[in-house]
């Protein structure tokens, strides 16, 4: 049986249909083997012109006619053949960090995971453009969460992700971002160990990077900033917070900060920030209606935020928002005595 077998250094001609052999497929990987795999047809037509490419043949599927001339061949090439099991084994968890949102920044390791995805579990912020594509044939279950709304509770994405994977699936929860940057895979990670579930994580583009660079904005600069701070901005700071953000210079980059702008840029003039300022909000970065507002903290408190701002957004605070190009420039200009 296939679950009992070692592939170490060893190419697996695996016979079936992409969806269907992406489970053998992964055993053959977890087990040090190389997997080759190509459809029924294919498989004869290969070990009959290079049957030295291969060491074992693992049969998942195809029209009878085509198994009884694989054995023969295989035979023929003293080739070992044996089929994949109906049940295999334990399952595991993938956390995927699936960068700002476009399918493109998605990293190998995680094209590869989605790959070989039984089920997907997926944000709305994860890059759900080709996810079709990335992960074929795998079950894809929304599980995103919009501010203030959580159709399905994060105790509930954990009793998913182990139910599915002690099932014997290969689950991946696609996040956006990188897992570990306030998107609570750690917590997950906990949840799957705890139940005895092997988990591996795939670090992701996170947008408190990428975002800002999206929009021409670096966020950190030779001579304007040595040091950058990424905080969320789910709920407002408290005042030594903001005492503590003020005092650590650099840039500041506030995620899931749109419904707090006002209280924070407020919190920030307290402790003795400038209100000159520069501060830009980046609403939908690398996606279709990307848009950049360049502005000052001061603006911002006495205008009660940005008109219109929507999430996702990333919000920069610092001389590195100077940067952000000739119109972000005139816009800033423009924006000191009020909010473009």
């Amino acid at each position: 049986m296939l679950g009992q077998l070692e592939f170490d250094g060893l190419t697996v001609l695996v016979v079936g249909a992409a969806a269907a052999a992406r489970r053998a497929r992964a055993w053959v990987e977890v087990a040090g083997g190389t997997p080759l795999v190509v459809p029924s047809a294919g498989a004869v037509t290969l070990l009959t012109a290079s049957p030295d490419r291969v060491d074992l043949v693992v049969w998942v599927q195809g029209p009878r006619r085509h198994h009884d001339q694989v054995r023969r061949l295989a035979r023929g090439a003293r080739l070992p053949v044996t089929t994949a099991p109906a049940a295999g084994p334990r399952g595991r968890v993938t956390l995927v960090g699936g960068g700002p949102g476009h399918p493109d920044l998605v990293t190998v390791a995680g094209r590869d995971a989605l790959a070989l995805a039984d089920v997907v579990l997926h944000d709305r912020l994860g890059p759900r453009e080709r996810l079709g594509a990335l992960a074929p044939g795998a079950e894809l279950v929304d599980v995103g969460k919009t501010p203030g709304h959580h159709a399905v509770p994060q105790r509930e994405i954990e009793r998913l992700l182990v139910e599915r994977a002690l099932g014997g699936a290969h689950v991946v929860r696609l996040k956006g971002g990188d897992p570990f940057v306030f998107g609570r895979g750690s917590e997950e990670v906990q949840a799957c160990r705890a139940a005895g579930v092997p988990v591996t994580v795939v670090p992701g583009v996170t947008s408190a990077v990428a975002v800002p660079g999206a929009a021409g904005i670096p966020v950190t600069h030779r001579g304007l900033s040595r040091s950058f701070t990424v905080v969320s901005g789910h709920v407002p700071f408290d005042e030594e917070e903001y005492a503590h953000l003020r005092g650590v210079g650099g840039t500041l980059v506030i995620l899931m900060g749109v419904a707090t702008l006002t209280q924070v840029t407020a919190g920030l003039l307290r402790a003795g920030m400038d209100a000159c300022m520069p501060l830009a909000l980046v609403e939908r970065g690398f996606l279709p209606g990307q848009r950049t507002t360049v502005s000052t903290v001061g603006a911002v408190a006495s205008r009660g935020g940005v008109p219109a701002a929507t999430s996702p957004a990333v919000v920069v605070v610092g001389e590195v928002v100077r940067l952000a190009g000739a119109d972000g420039a005139a816009a800033l200009a423009a924006s000191v005595g009020g909010l473009p």
